[in-house]
Protein backbone atom coordinates (compact mmCIF):
# COMPACT_ATOMS: atom_id res chain seq x y z
CA UNK A 1 0.00 0.00 0.00
CA UNK A 2 1.19 3.49 -0.85
CA UNK A 3 1.31 5.77 2.19
CA UNK A 4 1.22 9.38 1.02
CA UNK A 5 3.00 11.99 3.03
CA UNK A 6 0.47 14.37 4.53
CA UNK A 7 1.26 17.85 3.27
CA UNK A 8 -0.41 21.19 3.77
CA UNK A 9 -3.59 21.47 1.71
CA UNK A 10 -4.03 24.49 -0.53
CA UNK A 11 -6.76 25.35 -3.03
CA UNK A 12 -6.38 26.54 -6.60
CA UNK A 13 -9.87 27.93 -7.07
CA UNK A 14 -12.00 24.99 -5.86
CA UNK A 15 -9.40 22.31 -6.64
CA UNK A 16 -7.52 21.05 -3.58
CA UNK A 17 -3.84 20.19 -3.78
CA UNK A 18 -2.04 18.38 -0.99
CA UNK A 19 -3.25 16.86 2.24
CA UNK A 20 -5.69 14.02 1.64
CA UNK A 21 -6.88 15.36 -1.73
CA UNK A 22 -6.40 13.35 -4.93
CA UNK A 23 -3.13 13.68 -6.81
CA UNK A 24 -3.98 16.01 -9.69
CA UNK A 25 -2.84 15.77 -13.31
CA UNK A 26 -1.71 19.01 -14.93
CA UNK A 27 -0.63 20.11 -18.37
CA UNK A 28 0.48 23.30 -20.09
CA UNK A 29 -0.81 24.79 -23.31
CA UNK A 30 1.54 25.19 -26.26
CA UNK A 31 -0.61 27.79 -28.00
CA UNK A 32 0.18 31.50 -28.09
CA UNK A 33 -1.66 32.69 -24.96
CA UNK A 34 -2.43 35.97 -26.72
CA UNK A 35 -4.57 33.93 -29.11
CA UNK A 36 -7.38 33.35 -26.63
CA UNK A 37 -9.55 31.42 -29.09
CA UNK A 38 -6.84 28.85 -29.88
CA UNK A 39 -5.86 28.57 -26.23
CA UNK A 40 -9.43 27.97 -25.10
CA UNK A 41 -9.90 25.36 -27.81
CA UNK A 42 -6.84 23.45 -26.63
CA UNK A 43 -7.83 23.70 -22.97
CA UNK A 44 -11.31 22.37 -23.67
CA UNK A 45 -9.75 19.36 -25.37
CA UNK A 46 -7.51 18.84 -22.37
CA UNK A 47 -10.47 19.17 -20.02
CA UNK A 48 -12.27 16.43 -21.95
CA UNK A 49 -9.18 14.21 -21.59
CA UNK A 50 -9.20 14.70 -17.81
CA UNK A 51 -6.70 17.52 -17.28
CA UNK A 52 -7.45 19.05 -13.87
CA UNK A 53 -5.20 22.13 -13.76
CA UNK A 54 -3.85 24.04 -16.75
CA UNK A 55 -0.87 26.38 -17.01
CA UNK A 56 -0.33 29.03 -19.68
CA UNK A 57 2.80 30.98 -20.58
CA UNK A 58 2.66 34.72 -19.97
CA UNK A 59 5.54 36.27 -21.96
CA UNK A 60 4.10 39.79 -22.22
CA UNK A 61 1.28 42.07 -21.10
CA UNK A 62 -1.01 41.09 -23.98
CA UNK A 63 -0.83 37.48 -22.84
CA UNK A 64 -1.57 38.53 -19.25
CA UNK A 65 -4.64 40.45 -20.38
CA UNK A 66 -5.88 37.50 -22.47
CA UNK A 67 -6.23 35.43 -19.31
CA UNK A 68 -9.57 37.07 -18.51
CA UNK A 69 -11.09 35.97 -21.81
CA UNK A 70 -9.66 32.47 -21.43
CA UNK A 71 -10.87 32.09 -17.84
CA UNK A 72 -14.44 32.93 -18.80
CA UNK A 73 -14.62 29.95 -21.16
CA UNK A 74 -12.96 27.10 -19.24
CA UNK A 75 -13.83 25.18 -16.09
CA UNK A 76 -10.48 23.98 -14.71
CA UNK A 77 -8.15 26.24 -12.69
CA UNK A 78 -5.70 28.34 -14.66
CA UNK A 79 -2.10 29.00 -13.60
CA UNK A 80 -0.01 31.78 -15.11
CA UNK A 81 3.62 30.86 -15.79
CA UNK A 82 5.86 33.87 -15.21
CA UNK A 83 9.57 34.42 -15.73
CA UNK A 84 11.63 37.49 -14.75
CA UNK A 85 8.91 40.18 -14.90
CA UNK A 86 6.97 40.90 -11.69
CA UNK A 87 4.59 43.20 -13.58
CA UNK A 88 3.35 40.25 -15.63
CA UNK A 89 2.68 38.24 -12.47
CA UNK A 90 0.59 41.06 -10.99
CA UNK A 91 -1.24 41.66 -14.27
CA UNK A 92 -2.00 37.96 -14.72
CA UNK A 93 -3.55 37.85 -11.25
CA UNK A 94 -5.52 41.02 -11.90
CA UNK A 95 -6.92 39.42 -15.07
CA UNK A 96 -8.05 36.23 -13.39
CA UNK A 97 -5.17 33.77 -13.00
CA UNK A 98 -6.05 31.49 -10.10
CA UNK A 99 -2.42 30.73 -9.26
CA UNK A 100 1.01 31.70 -10.49
CA UNK A 101 4.25 29.83 -11.09
CA UNK A 102 7.35 31.93 -10.40
CA UNK A 103 10.99 31.63 -9.45
CA UNK A 104 11.09 34.37 -6.80
CA UNK A 105 14.84 34.71 -7.19
CA UNK A 106 14.61 36.04 -10.74
CA UNK A 107 11.83 38.61 -10.33
CA UNK A 108 14.20 41.52 -9.70
CA UNK A 109 14.57 41.82 -5.95
CA UNK A 110 12.60 41.93 -2.67
CA UNK A 111 10.40 44.91 -3.56
CA UNK A 112 9.14 43.31 -6.76
CA UNK A 113 8.54 40.00 -5.00
CA UNK A 114 6.56 41.86 -2.34
CA UNK A 115 4.27 43.37 -5.00
CA UNK A 116 3.64 39.92 -6.47
CA UNK A 117 2.89 38.37 -3.09
CA UNK A 118 0.55 41.24 -2.22
CA UNK A 119 -1.40 40.62 -5.44
CA UNK A 120 -1.54 36.89 -4.69
CA UNK A 121 -2.95 37.65 -1.24
CA UNK A 122 -5.63 39.93 -2.65
CA UNK A 123 -6.75 37.32 -5.14
CA UNK A 124 -6.26 34.32 -2.83
CA UNK A 125 -4.05 32.75 -5.48
CA UNK A 126 -1.43 30.18 -4.47
CA UNK A 127 2.16 30.62 -5.57
CA UNK A 128 4.17 27.76 -6.97
CA UNK A 129 7.84 28.25 -6.24
CA UNK A 130 9.40 26.60 -9.27
CA UNK A 131 13.16 26.07 -9.38
CA UNK A 132 14.92 24.21 -12.19
CA UNK A 133 18.51 22.99 -12.31
CA UNK A 134 19.24 25.68 -14.89
CA UNK A 135 17.85 28.58 -12.84
CA UNK A 136 19.72 28.24 -9.53
CA UNK A 137 21.30 31.36 -8.04
CA UNK A 138 25.03 31.74 -8.73
CA UNK A 139 26.03 31.93 -5.07
CA UNK A 140 24.33 28.59 -4.35
CA UNK A 141 26.02 26.98 -7.35
CA UNK A 142 29.38 28.25 -6.09
CA UNK A 143 28.66 26.94 -2.61
CA UNK A 144 27.13 23.55 -3.41
CA UNK A 145 27.85 22.89 -7.06
CA UNK A 146 25.50 21.94 -9.89
CA UNK A 147 22.81 19.50 -8.71
CA UNK A 148 23.52 15.81 -9.18
CA UNK A 149 21.92 12.66 -7.75
CA UNK A 150 24.67 12.59 -5.10
CA UNK A 151 24.44 16.29 -4.25
CA UNK A 152 21.29 18.27 -5.02
CA UNK A 153 21.64 20.79 -2.17
CA UNK A 154 21.79 23.82 -4.46
CA UNK A 155 18.38 22.89 -5.88
CA UNK A 156 16.86 22.33 -2.43
CA UNK A 157 18.32 25.45 -0.85
CA UNK A 158 17.22 27.64 -3.75
CA UNK A 159 13.63 26.47 -3.37
CA UNK A 160 13.54 26.73 0.42
CA UNK A 161 15.21 30.15 0.47
CA UNK A 162 12.58 31.45 -1.94
CA UNK A 163 9.79 29.90 0.12
CA UNK A 164 11.20 31.61 3.21
CA UNK A 165 11.18 34.96 1.39
CA UNK A 166 7.45 34.55 0.65
CA UNK A 167 6.72 33.42 4.22
CA UNK A 168 8.40 36.57 5.55
CA UNK A 169 5.86 38.54 3.53
CA UNK A 170 3.07 36.81 5.44
CA UNK A 171 1.91 34.31 2.83
CA UNK A 172 1.91 30.52 2.92
CA UNK A 173 -0.41 29.36 0.12
CA UNK A 174 2.59 27.78 -1.54
CA UNK A 175 3.53 24.67 -3.45
CA UNK A 176 7.05 23.78 -4.57
CA UNK A 177 8.74 22.18 -7.55
CA UNK A 178 12.46 21.47 -8.06
CA UNK A 179 12.73 20.02 -11.53
CA UNK A 180 15.74 18.56 -13.27
CA UNK A 181 16.09 16.99 -16.70
CA UNK A 182 18.01 14.18 -15.01
CA UNK A 183 15.84 11.37 -13.67
CA UNK A 184 18.04 10.41 -10.72
CA UNK A 185 18.58 14.03 -9.65
CA UNK A 186 14.82 14.54 -9.73
CA UNK A 187 14.25 11.52 -7.49
CA UNK A 188 16.99 12.44 -5.02
CA UNK A 189 15.94 16.08 -4.91
CA UNK A 190 12.29 15.47 -4.18
CA UNK A 191 13.11 12.84 -1.54
CA UNK A 192 15.22 15.37 0.34
CA UNK A 193 12.75 18.21 -0.18
CA UNK A 194 9.90 16.05 1.11
CA UNK A 195 11.87 15.42 4.30
CA UNK A 196 12.42 19.14 4.83
CA UNK A 197 9.02 20.67 4.12
CA UNK A 198 5.32 20.01 4.52
CA UNK A 199 4.27 22.19 1.61
CA UNK A 200 2.56 20.34 -1.26
CA UNK A 201 4.93 19.31 -4.03
CA UNK A 202 4.47 19.56 -7.78
CA UNK A 203 6.66 16.79 -9.20
CA UNK A 204 8.01 16.34 -12.69
CA UNK A 205 11.03 15.91 -14.93
CA UNK A 206 11.68 19.04 -16.94
CA UNK A 207 12.67 18.96 -20.61
CA UNK A 208 12.10 15.20 -20.59
CA UNK A 209 11.95 14.88 -24.38
CA UNK A 210 9.57 13.44 -26.96
CA UNK A 211 6.87 10.84 -26.51
CA UNK A 212 9.04 7.77 -25.90
CA UNK A 213 12.05 9.15 -23.97
CA UNK A 214 9.88 11.68 -22.14
CA UNK A 215 7.35 9.08 -21.08
CA UNK A 216 10.07 6.70 -19.90
CA UNK A 217 12.04 9.31 -17.94
CA UNK A 218 8.93 10.82 -16.36
CA UNK A 219 7.38 7.45 -15.53
CA UNK A 220 10.56 6.22 -13.86
CA UNK A 221 11.06 9.33 -11.74
CA UNK A 222 7.42 10.03 -10.91
CA UNK A 223 6.56 6.36 -10.51
CA UNK A 224 9.23 5.96 -7.84
CA UNK A 225 8.29 9.19 -6.06
CA UNK A 226 4.54 8.57 -6.11
CA UNK A 227 5.08 5.00 -4.92
CA UNK A 228 7.02 6.42 -1.99
CA UNK A 229 4.13 8.78 -1.21
CA UNK A 230 5.87 11.91 -2.51
CA UNK A 231 3.96 14.30 -4.77
CA UNK A 232 0.59 16.05 -4.71
CA UNK A 233 0.26 17.19 -8.30
CA UNK A 234 2.31 16.61 -11.44
CA UNK A 235 2.85 17.21 -15.12
CA UNK A 236 4.32 14.75 -17.61
CA UNK A 237 6.44 17.17 -19.67
CA UNK A 238 6.65 16.00 -23.28
CA UNK A 239 7.74 17.59 -26.55
CA UNK A 240 4.36 16.55 -27.88
CA UNK A 241 0.68 17.48 -28.02
CA UNK A 242 -0.35 18.24 -24.40
CA UNK A 243 -3.13 15.66 -24.76
CA UNK A 244 -0.41 13.00 -24.63
CA UNK A 245 0.80 14.42 -21.31
CA UNK A 246 -2.62 13.93 -19.76
CA UNK A 247 -2.98 10.41 -21.17
CA UNK A 248 0.40 9.35 -19.81
CA UNK A 249 -0.38 11.00 -16.48
CA UNK A 250 -3.53 9.04 -15.87
CA UNK A 251 -1.96 5.79 -17.08
CA UNK A 252 0.83 6.35 -14.55
CA UNK A 253 -1.68 6.81 -11.74
CA UNK A 254 -3.61 3.74 -12.92
CA UNK A 255 -0.48 1.59 -13.00
CA UNK A 256 0.19 2.46 -9.35
CA UNK A 257 -3.48 1.94 -8.44
CA UNK A 258 -3.63 5.50 -7.14
CA UNK A 259 -6.44 6.73 -9.41
CA UNK A 260 -8.34 5.42 -12.39
CA UNK A 261 -10.05 7.46 -15.07
CA UNK A 262 -11.74 5.90 -18.06
CA UNK A 263 -11.43 2.41 -19.49
CA UNK A 264 -8.27 0.34 -19.26
CA UNK A 265 -6.88 -0.86 -22.59
CA UNK A 266 -5.21 -4.25 -22.96
CA UNK A 267 -3.58 -4.98 -26.30
CA UNK A 268 -1.22 -7.71 -27.45
CA UNK A 269 2.27 -6.88 -28.76
CA UNK A 270 1.60 -8.72 -32.06
CA UNK A 271 3.34 -11.82 -33.37
CA UNK A 272 3.51 -13.95 -36.51
CA UNK A 273 -0.10 -15.10 -36.01
CA UNK A 274 -1.48 -11.59 -36.51
CA UNK A 275 -3.52 -11.32 -39.73
CA UNK A 276 -5.04 -7.88 -39.23
CA UNK A 277 -3.77 -4.28 -39.08
CA UNK A 278 -3.59 -4.38 -35.30
CA UNK A 279 -1.71 -1.11 -34.92
CA UNK A 280 -4.42 0.93 -36.66
CA UNK A 281 -7.13 -1.00 -34.83
CA UNK A 282 -5.59 -0.35 -31.42
CA UNK A 283 -5.01 3.33 -32.17
CA UNK A 284 -8.62 3.87 -33.20
CA UNK A 285 -9.97 2.08 -30.14
CA UNK A 286 -7.60 4.05 -27.91
CA UNK A 287 -8.79 7.30 -29.49
CA UNK A 288 -12.40 6.46 -28.68
CA UNK A 289 -11.55 5.35 -25.14
CA UNK A 290 -10.12 8.79 -24.38
CA UNK A 291 -13.65 10.19 -24.52
CA UNK A 292 -15.02 7.68 -21.99
CA UNK A 293 -15.01 7.73 -18.20
CA UNK A 294 -16.35 4.32 -17.16
CA UNK A 295 -14.06 1.68 -15.68
CA UNK A 296 -14.44 -0.86 -18.47
CA UNK A 297 -11.53 -3.17 -19.25
CA UNK A 298 -11.13 -3.28 -23.04
CA UNK A 299 -8.92 -5.67 -25.05
CA UNK A 300 -7.58 -5.40 -28.59
CA UNK A 301 -5.99 -8.70 -29.67
CA UNK A 302 -4.46 -9.81 -32.93
CA UNK A 303 -5.41 -13.49 -32.88
CA UNK A 304 -8.90 -15.00 -32.79
CA UNK A 305 -7.45 -18.26 -31.50
CA UNK A 306 -5.68 -17.01 -28.38
CA UNK A 307 -7.11 -13.50 -28.01
CA UNK A 308 -10.20 -14.23 -25.92
CA UNK A 309 -8.33 -16.61 -23.63
CA UNK A 310 -5.41 -14.27 -23.07
CA UNK A 311 -7.78 -11.38 -22.33
CA UNK A 312 -10.57 -13.28 -20.65
CA UNK A 313 -10.78 -10.73 -17.83
CA UNK A 314 -11.69 -7.96 -20.28
CA UNK A 315 -15.27 -6.72 -20.18
CA UNK A 316 -15.20 -6.50 -23.96
CA UNK A 317 -12.57 -7.25 -26.57
CA UNK A 318 -11.92 -7.47 -30.27
CA UNK A 319 -9.68 -9.98 -32.05
CA UNK A 320 -8.83 -10.09 -35.73
CA UNK A 321 -8.16 -13.00 -38.06
CA UNK A 322 -7.72 -13.49 -41.80
CA UNK A 323 -10.62 -11.52 -43.32
CA UNK A 324 -12.76 -12.02 -40.25
CA UNK A 325 -12.75 -11.37 -36.52
CA UNK A 326 -14.67 -11.65 -33.29
CA UNK A 327 -16.02 -9.49 -30.51
CA UNK A 328 -15.80 -11.21 -27.15
CA UNK A 329 -16.96 -10.51 -23.61
CA UNK A 330 -15.25 -12.00 -20.56
CA UNK A 331 -13.52 -14.53 -22.80
CA UNK A 332 -16.69 -15.70 -24.57
CA UNK A 333 -17.43 -15.03 -28.25
CA UNK A 334 -20.18 -12.40 -28.61
CA UNK A 335 -20.14 -11.86 -32.40
CA UNK A 336 -18.18 -13.12 -35.39
CA UNK A 337 -18.02 -10.67 -38.28
CA UNK A 338 -16.26 -9.92 -41.57
CA UNK A 339 -13.20 -7.74 -41.07
CA UNK A 340 -14.78 -4.63 -42.61
CA UNK A 341 -17.73 -4.80 -40.17
CA UNK A 342 -15.68 -5.64 -37.10
CA UNK A 343 -14.54 -2.24 -35.84
CA UNK A 344 -17.85 -0.35 -36.34
CA UNK A 345 -19.78 -3.10 -34.54
CA UNK A 346 -17.22 -3.22 -31.75
CA UNK A 347 -17.29 0.54 -31.18
CA UNK A 348 -21.09 0.56 -31.17
CA UNK A 349 -21.17 -2.13 -28.48
CA UNK A 350 -18.37 -0.45 -26.55
CA UNK A 351 -20.22 2.86 -26.46
CA UNK A 352 -23.40 1.12 -25.34
CA UNK A 353 -21.58 -0.60 -22.48
CA UNK A 354 -19.86 2.64 -21.48
CA UNK A 355 -23.22 4.44 -21.33
CA UNK A 356 -24.70 1.63 -19.23
CA UNK A 357 -21.75 1.61 -16.85
CA UNK A 358 -21.94 5.37 -16.53
CA UNK A 359 -25.65 5.25 -15.75
CA UNK A 360 -25.01 2.62 -13.07
CA UNK A 361 -22.38 4.76 -11.38
CA UNK A 362 -24.74 7.76 -11.13
CA UNK A 363 -27.85 5.90 -10.03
Amino acid sequence: MIQRKQTKKIFISNTPVGGDSPITVQSMTNTDTRDAEATVCQIKGLEAAGCEIIRVAVPDMEAAEAIRTIREQITIPLIADIHFDARLAVAALEHGAQAIRINPGNLGGPDKLARVVDAAKRHQAPIRVGVNSGSIEKDLLEKYGYPTPENCRSLIESALNNVAAIEKLGYDAIKISIKSSDTLTTIAGYRELSRRTDYPLHVGVTEAGGLIPGTVKSSVALGILLFEGIGDTFRISLTRDPMEEVRVGFELLRSLRIRERGPELISCPTCGRTRIDLFSLAEEVERVLQTMQSNLKVAVMGCVVNGPGEAKEADIGIAGGHGTGIIFKKGEVFKKLPEEELLPAFLEELRRMDAERGAESTS
